[in-house]
């Protein structure tokens, strides 16, 4: 979505300058020193996003930094001209596309904040005689996150059934390969592994046969609830169609990540689902050198290889990638 209101928000931050600008000759060119920060704060957060492990809060402290920008803008237009605090209503637009409710709710107190703050800083005289700038601007800003909100929540929700398994909740095949694409930029700043697990249920089809489509169905679900709380927040987890699924570990090297898939393989064989049902995963295992870029059809193919070679050799195993001498994962497989 950042990448979305990125050129938005070049344009708006131009809109501001242009306004600023044509004002100037009677307001002063200082407040247009203002917008500098703002553009740098974002710039900041776009360079290191990549690079933290909870991207938002940066992301939130930029938004902060434009909020503080506008606000210094229209303090030093100073005197009447406080008319200019519904710019202060801009950035709340942008809140509900990054952040969750709790984090729109913190954007406009902080808003309405300065929106005071500013007002009674500049003139209180003028406020206490004139409320009616400050209510407008107040109005304003809670107007723009009533509406923005349901907006944007309505298209976060149609873009996660584009992209959510509705079976099992898991992640499916359109949302891979949005993610491979970002991991793959990731590595290359970060310099870090990802790991890479292909499962596969066993015998599945021999469920299906025997106990129905409907149990069938249970299975994968509750196999996928038990695969998901072994995983870290920001670990992903796919249904690749079928019985078959796919876990992305970002930051993990090989050794860990078949640590990882070994506790998945056993919760899966050591909880009974669909009412007593007892079943069993194979599982292929790959993943990415450190300081290379994450290549996934190489990891995938390598891992998925591992896994053929897990079910040619009795199923309910974790066989792993080989590595080639450059450390990028072979199609060679070796039983774990």
């Amino acid at each position: 979505m950042d990448e979305r209101v990125r050129p938005a928000r070049l344009k708006t931050l131009a809109i501001l300058a242009v306004a600023i600008a044509t004002v100037a000759p009677s307001t002063g060119w200082w407040p247009l020193l203002f917008l500098i920060p703002s553009a740098a704060f974002f710039a900041a957060a776009d360079k290191y996003t990549l690079r933290m492990d909870r991207p938002e809060l940066l992301m939130f402290a930029a938004w902060i930094g434009s909020e503080l920008t506008i606000a210094g803008a229209v303090s030093l237009a100073g005197g009447q001209r406080i008319v200019a605090l519904p710019w202060l209503a801009i950035p709340v637009i942008t809140l509900s596309a990054r952040f969750s409710m709790r984090g729109v709710v913190a954007g406009v107190l902080i808003t309405c904040a300065l929106v005071l703050a500013v007002a009674f800083g500049i003139d209180a005289e003028g406020v206490v005689a004139h409320p009616e700038i400050v209510l407008a601007a107040l109005a304003l800003v809670l107007c723009v996150a009533v509406l923005s909100t349901p907006l944007m929540r309505s298209d976060i929700e149609h873009r996660s059934d584009a992209v959510i398994d509705q079976l099992t909740g898991m992640l499916n095949r359109k949302a891979l390969s949005v993610r491979t694409h970002e991991l793959a930029q990731q590595s290359q700043v970060t310099g870090e592994p990802i790991g890479m697990i292909v499962a596969d249920l066993d015998h599945f089809k021999r469920i299906n046969d025997t106990c129905g489509h409907i149990a069938g169905d249970v299975v994968l679900k509750e196999v996928a609830y038990l695969l998901r709380k072994q995983l870290r927040a920001f670990d992903l987890a796919y249904r690749l169609g079928g019985e078959e699924f796919l876990i992305l570990v970002p930051g993990s090297d090989l050794e860990h990540t078949v640590e990882l898939a070994e506790r998945l393989r056993e919760g899966v064989a050591t909880n009974p689902v669909a009412n007593g049902l007892v079943v069993t995963m194979s599982v292929g295992v790959g993943a990415s050198a450190k300081n290379e870029t994450f290549d996934y059809d190489a990891v995938f193919a390598a891992a998925d290889a591992a896994l053929y070679t897990a079910k040619r050799s009795g199923r309910d195993r974790v066989c792993v990638a080989e590595q080639e001498p450059s450390g990028a994962p072979s199609a060679l497989t070796a039983a774990a």
